[in-house]
């Protein structure tokens, strides 16, 4: 990949595509083992994050990477600090903060606490700093991710300011309005591979989305997958007006019983947002979720636990299993809460309904009190859904059921969504895999730039039609 200062480029891809590898390799963060990085014409070797600062690379991450509790003034010169006779010189370091905040058109008091202003300006406060080092390239990770429209406009008249300056910029995102209105040209990685650059203004959003996901609109027959032609029974879930600021636009949405909703997009687009807000796990600030008549607590797992709704998380390692455990005791862990811990499950009872969801999901492992750390990830996401199958769930939410495990356990977790759903259960599942949708989903709602776009439903629901509602 070149770069020329001055330019703007988007770096693109779906999850695994490689590019946090790419910028962890760029910075010195790993050791790459074949090629060579040229920078002003020099070549260089980052022997870590500091040393690329030093050479003149530096990354500005979507969590703003700076101490909440220090001042302005602090996290801007932490790294540099001039003294005098031994101590540092606060005098020095607060005119130093001046001038990095003037570069990024911040006027704001530098002695008062980090977490006083916005997350906004912390964000440029944390780009101030990476300039600090007089950079000549400037990588920035999903920047605008928590900010509203007018913070990401200011965003991006600084960042129109440091191209006019001669500062190549790294632009990762997911946001693709964002892509084509901000960047010069597009690099775009699929499975750890390049597939290729281009010109933004040349390339249209239909082919972008194509070189992303490995599939031509053209090349999609537009016929919709099963027969979805039963009528559904009563409505179990109804979402009204769900949002959150600067994390999802409000939503409407309903789901029956014996019916899975999909939720498709690209990553970043809204999916897994809608999950946690429907489920509780982030608080909404508008709207209501009605599950069989009853009104959920926003926010409160419990209140989506007793009347009757489960969630699978995406990151079934950090939001899923506690893998010191066995997989008994992760098993258990939601009846448990259901519950109460004051009325604790004998164990002659939890190994009857261990022993059942093994049989009945094909769990492999050699006994109920292994850890569930040292099993398969597919036998790990088994596990997770049967420790909701535990509590009878009417509704059950997965968030990329099928990710990072093998071909056979894929098969076998959409044959369970597909018993299920035969069996009455509402599901929403959240996917990137628009071919297993296509088989299982009723309905499926296209999101992007977290809003939802498109709602297809029966026989509309196709990878085509899916893959155009998101150029569109």
């Amino acid at each position: 990949m070149d770069l020329r200062a001055g330019e703007i480029r988007a770096l693109l891809g779906e999850n695994g595509a490689g590019k946090s590898t790419f910028i962890k390799v760029l910075t010195g963060v790993y050791e790459r083992d074949q090629g060579t990085i040229h920078l002003d014409g020099q070549i260089i070797q980052a022997q870590d994050s500091g040393h690329a600062q030093r050479l003149g690379i530096s990354t500005v991450y979507q969590e703003v990477n700076l101490i909440p509790s220090m001042s302005v003034t602090e996290n801007l010169t932490l790294q540099q600090q001039d003294k005098t006779f031994g101590l540092i010189s606060w005098k020095k370091a607060q005119k130093r903060a001046m001038a990095l905040l003037a570069k990024v058109g911040l006027d704001i008091d530098p002695s008062k606490q980090l977490d006083s202003y916005s997350i906004a300006i912390q964000q440029l406060i944390a780009i101030a700093r990476a300039l600090s080092n007089d950079a000549k390239l400037l990588i920035l990770d999903e920047p605008t991710a928590s900010l509203d429209a007018g913070e990401i406009q200011q965003l991006f008249s600084l960042m129109k300011q440091l191209k006019e300056d001669g500062l190549g910029i790294i632009f990762v995102t997911h946001f693709l309005d964002q892509v084509y209105s901000i960047t010069d040209s597009i690099t775009v990685l699929r499975n750890g591979e390049s597939i290729g650059t281009f010109d933004t203004a040349q390339l249209p959003r239909a082919e972008l989305i194509s070189h992303m996901v490995g599939k031509s609109l053209d090349d999609l027959a537009p016929a919709s997958g099963q027969n979805r032609s039963q009528q559904p029974l009563e409505t179990l879930l109804t979402i009204k007006n769900l949002g959150k600021q600067r994390f999802l636009q409000p939503i409407d949405l309903n789901i029956h019983a014996g019916e899975v909703v999909g939720l498709a997009g690209l990553l970043g687009s809204g999916r897994t947002e809608v999950c946690e807000l429907a489920y509780g796990a982030t608080k909404a600030d508008q709207g209501e979720t009605t599950l069989k008549g009853h009104v959920l607590t926003q926010g409160s797992l419990r209140s989506a636990i007793r009347t009757g709704m489960g969630y699978c998380p995406e990151d079934r390692k950090q939001d899923g299993i506690v893998a010191e455990l066995s997989v008994r005791e992760n098993m258990i862990l939601a009846l448990q809460a259901s519950r109460g811990w004051w009325s604790p499950i004998p164990m002659v009872k939890q190994k009857e309904l261990v022993e059942e969801m093994i049989k009945r999901l094909a769990i492999k492992t050699p006994d109920m009190d292994k850890p569930i750390g040292e099993l398969s990830g597919g036998n790990q996401q088994k596990v997770i859904l049967a420790r909701w199958l535990i509590t009878h769930p009417d509704l059950l939410i997965l968030d990329e059921p099928t990710r990072g495990i093998d071909i056979g356990a894929h098969h076998e977790i959409i044959q369970i969504i597909q018993e299920l759903c035969a069996q009455g259960m509402g599901l929403l599942v959240a996917s990137s895999e628009l071919e297993e949708l296509v088989v299982f989903a009723h309905r499926v709602v296209v999101m992007k730039d977290r809003h939802k776009i498109a709602e297809l439903d029966g026989e509309q629901v196709s990878e085509h039609a899916i893959l155009q509602s998101i150029a569109s």
